[in-house]
Protein backbone atom coordinates (compact mmCIF):
# COMPACT_ATOMS: atom_id res chain seq x y z
CA UNK A 1 0.00 0.00 0.00
CA UNK A 2 2.80 2.40 0.89
CA UNK A 3 4.49 1.79 -2.48
CA UNK A 4 1.29 2.76 -4.27
CA UNK A 5 0.98 5.90 -2.16
CA UNK A 6 4.60 6.81 -2.83
CA UNK A 7 4.22 6.30 -6.58
CA UNK A 8 0.98 8.27 -6.65
CA UNK A 9 2.49 11.04 -4.54
CA UNK A 10 5.58 11.18 -6.74
CA UNK A 11 3.43 11.45 -9.85
CA UNK A 12 1.48 14.36 -8.40
CA UNK A 13 4.54 16.08 -6.98
CA UNK A 14 6.89 15.64 -9.94
CA UNK A 15 4.44 17.15 -12.41
CA UNK A 16 4.58 20.38 -10.44
CA UNK A 17 1.16 21.43 -11.71
CA UNK A 18 -1.52 19.91 -9.52
CA UNK A 19 -1.41 22.72 -6.98
CA UNK A 20 -1.86 25.26 -9.78
CA UNK A 21 -4.84 23.38 -11.19
CA UNK A 22 -6.37 23.02 -7.76
CA UNK A 23 -5.97 26.67 -6.88
CA UNK A 24 -6.06 28.78 -10.07
CA UNK A 25 -5.38 32.50 -10.17
CA UNK A 26 -9.06 33.46 -10.29
CA UNK A 27 -9.52 31.94 -6.85
CA UNK A 28 -6.49 33.85 -5.58
CA UNK A 29 -8.04 37.09 -6.79
CA UNK A 30 -11.30 36.13 -5.09
CA UNK A 31 -9.32 35.38 -1.93
CA UNK A 32 -7.54 38.74 -2.22
CA UNK A 33 -10.79 40.65 -2.60
CA UNK A 34 -11.48 39.77 1.02
CA UNK A 35 -7.89 40.48 2.09
CA UNK A 36 -7.30 36.83 2.87
CA UNK A 37 -10.33 36.59 5.14
CA UNK A 38 -12.48 34.34 2.98
CA UNK A 39 -12.45 31.45 5.44
CA UNK A 40 -14.66 29.23 3.31
CA UNK A 41 -12.20 29.41 0.44
CA UNK A 42 -9.28 28.72 2.76
CA UNK A 43 -11.05 25.67 4.16
CA UNK A 44 -11.69 24.36 0.64
CA UNK A 45 -7.99 24.63 -0.17
CA UNK A 46 -6.97 23.26 3.22
CA UNK A 47 -9.29 20.26 3.04
CA UNK A 48 -8.46 19.48 -0.58
CA UNK A 49 -4.69 19.46 -0.10
CA UNK A 50 -4.99 17.55 3.17
CA UNK A 51 -6.91 14.85 1.33
CA UNK A 52 -3.82 14.43 -0.85
CA UNK A 53 -1.88 13.66 2.32
CA UNK A 54 0.26 16.80 2.43
CA UNK A 55 -0.32 17.39 6.14
CA UNK A 56 1.17 13.98 6.99
CA UNK A 57 3.88 13.89 4.37
CA UNK A 58 6.91 13.49 6.66
CA UNK A 59 5.11 11.98 9.66
CA UNK A 60 5.98 8.29 10.26
CA UNK A 61 3.43 5.75 9.09
CA UNK A 62 2.76 4.47 12.61
CA UNK A 63 1.34 7.90 13.46
CA UNK A 64 -0.86 8.05 10.37
CA UNK A 65 1.51 9.84 7.99
CA UNK A 66 3.16 8.85 4.71
CA UNK A 67 6.68 8.67 6.13
CA UNK A 68 8.32 10.35 3.13
CA UNK A 69 11.61 12.23 3.14
CA UNK A 70 12.70 15.83 2.70
CA UNK A 71 13.01 15.53 -1.08
CA UNK A 72 9.31 14.79 -1.41
CA UNK A 73 8.45 17.63 0.96
CA UNK A 74 10.57 20.12 -0.96
CA UNK A 75 8.97 19.00 -4.24
CA UNK A 76 5.54 19.67 -2.75
CA UNK A 77 6.69 23.10 -1.59
CA UNK A 78 7.79 23.94 -5.13
CA UNK A 79 4.36 22.97 -6.47
CA UNK A 80 2.60 25.06 -3.84
CA UNK A 81 4.76 28.02 -4.86
CA UNK A 82 3.73 27.56 -8.48
CA UNK A 83 0.09 27.66 -7.42
CA UNK A 84 0.58 30.42 -4.77
CA UNK A 85 -1.71 28.27 -2.64
CA UNK A 86 -2.70 29.77 0.74
CA UNK A 87 -1.73 26.64 2.64
CA UNK A 88 0.29 26.51 5.91
CA UNK A 89 2.69 23.82 4.72
CA UNK A 90 6.20 24.79 5.80
CA UNK A 91 5.55 25.73 9.42
CA UNK A 92 2.56 23.54 10.24
CA UNK A 93 3.39 20.37 8.34
CA UNK A 94 7.18 20.41 7.99
CA UNK A 95 8.91 22.22 10.85
CA UNK A 96 6.43 21.37 13.62
CA UNK A 97 6.13 17.60 12.96
CA UNK A 98 9.90 17.39 12.36
CA UNK A 99 10.64 18.85 15.80
CA UNK A 100 8.00 16.78 17.58
CA UNK A 101 9.22 13.59 15.89
CA UNK A 102 12.87 14.35 16.69
CA UNK A 103 12.52 15.66 20.24
CA UNK A 104 9.12 14.66 21.57
CA UNK A 105 8.52 11.90 24.09
CA UNK A 106 6.50 8.87 23.04
CA UNK A 107 3.42 10.33 24.71
CA UNK A 108 3.88 13.68 22.93
CA UNK A 109 4.25 11.95 19.57
CA UNK A 110 1.07 9.97 20.23
CA UNK A 111 -0.70 13.13 21.33
CA UNK A 112 0.21 15.43 18.42
CA UNK A 113 1.47 13.61 15.31
CA UNK A 114 -1.75 11.71 14.43
CA UNK A 115 -3.73 14.96 14.71
CA UNK A 116 -1.24 16.81 12.51
CA UNK A 117 -1.42 13.99 9.96
CA UNK A 118 -5.19 14.46 9.63
CA UNK A 119 -5.04 18.26 9.69
CA UNK A 120 -7.05 18.48 12.91
CA UNK A 121 -4.09 19.89 14.84
CA UNK A 122 -2.60 23.04 13.32
CA UNK A 123 0.72 24.30 14.62
CA UNK A 124 2.12 27.76 13.99
CA UNK A 125 5.85 28.09 14.63
CA UNK A 126 7.74 30.96 16.30
CA UNK A 127 11.47 30.73 15.58
CA UNK A 128 12.55 34.36 15.64
CA UNK A 129 14.75 33.75 18.70
CA UNK A 130 17.01 31.73 16.40
CA UNK A 131 16.69 33.70 13.17
CA UNK A 132 17.25 37.32 14.17
CA UNK A 133 15.41 38.62 17.22
CA UNK A 134 15.14 42.28 18.16
CA UNK A 135 17.51 43.24 20.96
CA UNK A 136 14.73 44.51 23.23
CA UNK A 137 12.21 41.77 22.45
CA UNK A 138 12.39 38.06 23.19
CA UNK A 139 10.87 35.04 24.91
CA UNK A 140 11.92 34.04 28.41
CA UNK A 141 11.01 30.74 30.09
CA UNK A 142 10.61 30.26 33.83
CA UNK A 143 8.68 27.71 35.92
CA UNK A 144 6.96 26.21 32.87
CA UNK A 145 5.70 29.62 31.81
CA UNK A 146 6.59 31.91 28.91
CA UNK A 147 6.85 35.69 28.95
CA UNK A 148 7.77 38.09 26.20
CA UNK A 149 7.10 38.79 22.56
CA UNK A 150 7.93 36.92 19.39
CA UNK A 151 7.69 38.21 15.81
CA UNK A 152 7.07 36.59 12.44
CA UNK A 153 5.16 33.56 13.66
CA UNK A 154 4.76 31.40 10.56
CA UNK A 155 1.57 29.76 9.29
CA UNK A 156 -0.67 31.17 12.00
CA UNK A 157 -4.16 30.63 10.66
CA UNK A 158 -6.78 28.98 12.86
CA UNK A 159 -3.90 27.48 14.84
CA UNK A 160 -4.73 25.05 17.62
CA UNK A 161 -1.18 25.12 19.02
CA UNK A 162 2.04 27.13 18.87
CA UNK A 163 5.57 25.79 18.83
CA UNK A 164 7.78 28.50 20.35
CA UNK A 165 11.55 28.70 20.78
CA UNK A 166 12.81 30.75 23.73
CA UNK A 167 16.03 32.75 24.10
CA UNK A 168 17.90 29.67 25.41
CA UNK A 169 16.83 27.46 22.48
CA UNK A 170 14.24 25.74 24.63
CA UNK A 171 11.23 24.49 22.68
CA UNK A 172 7.70 24.88 23.99
CA UNK A 173 4.25 23.75 22.93
CA UNK A 174 1.48 26.19 23.81
CA UNK A 175 -2.23 25.59 23.40
CA UNK A 176 -3.79 28.52 21.54
CA UNK A 177 -6.57 28.70 24.15
CA UNK A 178 -4.16 29.38 27.04
CA UNK A 179 -4.78 32.55 29.04
CA UNK A 180 -2.16 35.28 28.78
CA UNK A 181 -1.60 34.63 25.07
CA UNK A 182 -2.31 37.52 22.70
CA UNK A 183 -2.13 37.14 18.94
CA UNK A 184 -1.65 40.10 16.62
CA UNK A 185 -2.19 39.40 12.93
CA UNK A 186 0.51 41.04 10.83
CA UNK A 187 -0.34 42.40 7.40
CA UNK A 188 2.26 41.60 4.75
CA UNK A 189 2.42 42.16 1.01
CA UNK A 190 1.54 38.49 0.47
CA UNK A 191 -2.05 37.69 1.38
CA UNK A 192 -1.51 33.96 0.74
CA UNK A 193 0.82 33.69 3.78
CA UNK A 194 -0.17 33.83 7.44
CA UNK A 195 2.17 35.79 9.70
CA UNK A 196 1.50 36.98 13.23
CA UNK A 197 3.08 38.35 16.38
CA UNK A 198 2.58 36.81 19.82
CA UNK A 199 2.66 38.52 23.20
CA UNK A 200 2.89 36.13 26.14
CA UNK A 201 2.32 36.85 29.82
CA UNK A 202 2.78 33.92 32.19
CA UNK A 203 1.53 31.48 29.57
CA UNK A 204 1.59 27.83 30.63
CA UNK A 205 3.74 25.68 28.37
CA UNK A 206 4.62 22.08 27.65
CA UNK A 207 8.33 21.51 27.11
CA UNK A 208 9.61 19.63 24.08
CA UNK A 209 12.95 17.86 24.41
CA UNK A 210 15.73 18.80 26.79
CA UNK A 211 19.49 19.21 26.88
CA UNK A 212 22.08 20.38 24.39
CA UNK A 213 20.52 18.52 21.44
CA UNK A 214 17.65 21.02 21.34
CA UNK A 215 19.61 23.83 19.71
CA UNK A 216 21.10 21.63 16.99
CA UNK A 217 17.73 20.07 16.22
CA UNK A 218 16.06 23.48 16.00
CA UNK A 219 18.80 24.59 13.59
CA UNK A 220 18.13 21.52 11.44
CA UNK A 221 14.41 22.31 11.45
CA UNK A 222 15.14 25.90 10.41
CA UNK A 223 17.39 24.64 7.61
CA UNK A 224 14.61 22.34 6.41
CA UNK A 225 12.27 25.34 6.40
CA UNK A 226 14.81 27.41 4.49
CA UNK A 227 15.13 24.82 1.74
CA UNK A 228 11.33 24.52 1.56
CA UNK A 229 10.98 28.31 1.25
CA UNK A 230 13.62 28.30 -1.50
CA UNK A 231 11.60 25.62 -3.30
CA UNK A 232 8.42 27.69 -2.92
CA UNK A 233 10.25 30.69 -4.42
CA UNK A 234 11.57 28.49 -7.21
CA UNK A 235 8.07 27.29 -8.08
CA UNK A 236 6.69 30.84 -8.05
CA UNK A 237 9.59 32.08 -10.19
CA UNK A 238 9.19 29.30 -12.71
CA UNK A 239 5.51 30.12 -13.02
CA UNK A 240 6.31 33.80 -13.63
CA UNK A 241 8.79 32.81 -16.33
CA UNK A 242 6.25 30.52 -18.00
CA UNK A 243 3.63 33.27 -17.94
CA UNK A 244 6.12 35.73 -19.45
CA UNK A 245 6.91 33.40 -22.33
CA UNK A 246 3.24 32.76 -23.03
CA UNK A 247 2.42 36.47 -22.83
CA UNK A 248 5.28 37.38 -25.21
CA UNK A 249 3.85 34.97 -27.78
CA UNK A 250 0.33 36.43 -27.56
CA UNK A 251 0.94 40.17 -27.06
CA UNK A 252 1.46 41.98 -30.36
CA UNK A 253 3.11 45.30 -31.10
CA UNK A 254 3.78 46.72 -34.56
CA UNK A 255 2.00 43.76 -36.11
CA UNK A 256 4.02 40.96 -34.53
CA UNK A 257 4.38 39.18 -31.14
CA UNK A 258 6.63 41.04 -28.69
CA UNK A 259 8.47 37.76 -28.16
CA UNK A 260 10.00 38.23 -31.60
CA UNK A 261 11.83 41.36 -30.43
CA UNK A 262 15.41 40.76 -29.42
CA UNK A 263 15.16 42.73 -26.18
CA UNK A 264 12.24 40.61 -24.94
CA UNK A 265 14.01 37.42 -26.03
CA UNK A 266 17.04 38.44 -23.99
CA UNK A 267 14.90 39.11 -20.92
CA UNK A 268 13.24 35.68 -21.10
CA UNK A 269 16.52 33.94 -21.87
CA UNK A 270 18.24 35.59 -18.90
CA UNK A 271 15.43 34.52 -16.56
CA UNK A 272 15.60 30.96 -17.85
CA UNK A 273 19.40 30.71 -17.64
CA UNK A 274 19.44 32.10 -14.08
CA UNK A 275 16.58 29.91 -12.91
CA UNK A 276 17.59 26.56 -14.41
CA UNK A 277 20.56 25.85 -12.05
CA UNK A 278 18.34 26.63 -9.07
CA UNK A 279 16.40 23.41 -9.62
CA UNK A 280 19.52 21.30 -9.07
CA UNK A 281 20.57 23.47 -6.15
CA UNK A 282 17.24 23.06 -4.34
CA UNK A 283 17.04 19.33 -4.96
CA UNK A 284 20.61 18.74 -3.78
CA UNK A 285 19.97 20.80 -0.64
CA UNK A 286 16.86 18.69 0.06
CA UNK A 287 18.87 15.49 -0.48
CA UNK A 288 21.58 16.68 1.91
CA UNK A 289 19.01 17.23 4.68
CA UNK A 290 18.51 13.47 4.97
CA UNK A 291 21.70 11.97 3.58
CA UNK A 292 24.66 14.39 3.83
CA UNK A 293 24.33 15.89 7.30
CA UNK A 294 27.70 17.67 7.33
CA UNK A 295 26.69 19.69 4.23
CA UNK A 296 23.05 20.34 5.05
CA UNK A 297 23.43 23.64 6.95
CA UNK A 298 25.76 25.18 4.38
CA UNK A 299 23.54 24.04 1.51
CA UNK A 300 20.39 25.38 3.19
CA UNK A 301 21.97 28.82 3.68
CA UNK A 302 23.46 29.06 0.20
CA UNK A 303 20.35 27.69 -1.50
CA UNK A 304 17.88 30.08 0.12
CA UNK A 305 20.20 33.07 -0.31
CA UNK A 306 20.82 32.38 -4.01
CA UNK A 307 17.27 31.40 -4.95
CA UNK A 308 15.93 34.47 -3.14
CA UNK A 309 18.15 36.72 -5.27
CA UNK A 310 17.28 34.92 -8.49
CA UNK A 311 13.60 34.99 -7.57
CA UNK A 312 13.71 38.75 -7.04
CA UNK A 313 15.30 39.19 -10.47
CA UNK A 314 12.75 36.93 -12.17
CA UNK A 315 9.83 38.68 -10.45
CA UNK A 316 11.08 42.09 -11.57
CA UNK A 317 11.91 41.02 -15.12
CA UNK A 318 8.69 39.05 -15.64
CA UNK A 319 6.70 42.11 -14.61
CA UNK A 320 8.65 44.21 -17.12
CA UNK A 321 7.89 41.72 -19.92
CA UNK A 322 4.18 42.15 -19.17
CA UNK A 323 4.43 45.93 -19.13
CA UNK A 324 1.53 47.73 -17.46
CA UNK A 325 -0.57 44.55 -17.49
CA UNK A 326 1.86 43.05 -14.99
CA UNK A 327 0.51 45.37 -12.30
CA UNK A 328 -3.15 44.53 -12.79
CA UNK A 329 -5.46 41.93 -11.28
CA UNK A 330 -6.42 40.84 -14.78
CA UNK A 331 -3.32 38.65 -14.85
CA UNK A 332 -2.65 38.41 -11.12
CA UNK A 333 1.10 38.36 -11.71
CA UNK A 334 1.68 40.45 -8.62
CA UNK A 335 0.58 37.57 -6.37
CA UNK A 336 3.67 35.58 -7.36
CA UNK A 337 5.78 38.75 -7.11
CA UNK A 338 4.65 39.35 -3.52
CA UNK A 339 5.06 35.70 -2.50
CA UNK A 340 8.66 35.79 -3.69
CA UNK A 341 9.23 39.06 -1.83
CA UNK A 342 7.99 37.73 1.51
CA UNK A 343 9.85 34.43 1.12
CA UNK A 344 13.08 36.38 0.74
CA UNK A 345 12.84 37.56 4.38
CA UNK A 346 11.40 34.50 6.12
CA UNK A 347 13.90 32.49 8.23
CA UNK A 348 16.72 34.82 7.26
CA UNK A 349 17.49 37.35 4.54
CA UNK A 350 20.19 36.61 1.94
CA UNK A 351 22.71 38.77 3.83
CA UNK A 352 22.11 36.91 7.10
CA UNK A 353 22.31 33.54 5.37
CA UNK A 354 25.60 34.42 3.69
CA UNK A 355 27.02 35.33 7.09
CA UNK A 356 25.94 31.95 8.45
CA UNK A 357 27.39 30.19 5.41
CA UNK A 358 30.70 31.99 5.90
CA UNK A 359 30.80 30.96 9.56
CA UNK A 360 30.03 27.36 8.61
CA UNK A 361 33.08 27.40 6.32
CA UNK A 362 35.30 29.06 8.91
CA UNK A 363 35.61 32.25 6.90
Amino acid sequence: MKNLLVLFSFFLISTGVYAVEFFPTKKVVNYADNYGENENLFEIVYKGLNELGLCGLIIPEKYGGLGLDSLFAISVSESLGRGIAPYPFIGSFLIAPFLIDQLGSDSQKEKYLPGIATGEIRFAVALSEMTGRRSEIGIESSNHQLNGQTLFVMDDIESTHYLIVDSDAGIHIVDSSESGLEKIKLSTVDITSFISELILSEVKTEGLGSGSENEETVKRAIDLGRVAIAADTLGASQCMLNQSIDYSKDRKQFGRPIGSFQAVKHMCAQMASDLEPCHSLVWYAAHSMDHIAHESHLMACQTKAHVSEVGAFVAKTATEVHGGMGFTDDLGLHFWFKRIGLNRQLLGSPDLLREEAAEAQGI
